[in-house]
């Protein structure tokens, strides 16, 4: 893993906590890494600066807003304007998430959609509706094992060397 080397173990600490829970109050930050809240709250407006930290969200139930159905779909454009189509894609309120991929698709979007039904009318009507799509192929989500947005800030090193034999 390669980490920005200007980020000390409590800047990971700081970020670890916050991507965790973003409501956390600056003086709680400080208890748990040992600092002044003063100092605590000067890390984190660094890290705000140098865009390490860009956002705070809220993450939200879908199902419990309706939009019950999880689907990726790979979508192939012409290619001779594949970054046209990727603003079009990205416009669809639908689409949480749209990466340029290599291999024979372009793009790759996840997406939420209230039904079945309401996932076949965007494929059918606004997707198609992007000139340059060619093709989409679709896998619905039949449930979910993991989803965890954090990313793993403090990964032990010693955990990819396996288990250690004793004498």
């Amino acid at each position: 893993m390669s980490l920005d080397p200007d980020l000390d173990d409590v800047d990971l600490e700081i970020l670890d906590l916050l991507q965790r829970n973003a409501r956390i109050q600056n003086a709680e930050i400080a208890r748990r890494v040992g600092m002044a809240p003063s100092a605590t709250l000067e890390r984190l407006r660094k890290l705000e600066r140098r865009g390490v930290v860009h956002d705070y969200r809220t993450r939200l139930d879908p199902a419990r807003l309706g939009f019950d159905l999880l689907a990726f779909v790979f979508v192939r454009t012409k290619e001779d304007t594949p970054f046209c189509a990727g603003e079009k894609l990205a416009a669809l309120p639908e689409v949480q998430e749209l990466h340029h991929v290599a291999g024979e698709d372009c793009y790759l979007l996840k997406l939420r959609a209230a039904s079945p039904e309401a996932l076949g009318r965007l494929l059918r009507e606004r997707l198609r509706e992007v000139p340059e799509v060619i093709s989409t192929r679709s896998t619905i989500v039949l449930d979910t094992v993991k989803d965890d947005p954090a990313l793993p800030l403090r990964i032990d090193a010693t955990a990819d060397e396996g288990p250690k034999e004793t004498p």
